[in-house]
């Protein structure tokens, strides 16, 4: 699974906080257009006070979505076998 997507010579790192300025800049995107993201819940961040934080982990799902549903559909498999485990308790 990919753990990293480098950017603009920098590397996005899921457990890392970015600002939104760091973000436009890995994203290579303008200041409205992450703000429309923002808006329209594509990107999920965190308000602290009048700033957005932002998890590298959401940048890294914006710019590869096959691997959320890699993850979704791994996920719902590993679900499938724990509750069919269960139901024949």
């Amino acid at each position: 699974m990919l753990n990293h997507v480098i950017a603009m010579d920098k590397e996005i790192n899921p457990n890392t906080v970015y600002t939104t300025t760091e973000s436009r800049k890995l994203l290579k995107i303008s200041e409205s257009t992450l703000k429309r993201l923002l808006k329209k819940g594509l990107i999920r961040a965190n308000k602290i006070g009048r700033q957005y934080r932002i998890l590298g982990k959401e940048l890294l799902r914006l710019v590869s979505p096959e691997v959320e549903k890699r993850a979704i559909k791994s996920y719902l498999q590993v679900k499938k076998k724990v509750v069919n485990t269960i139901n024949k308790w």
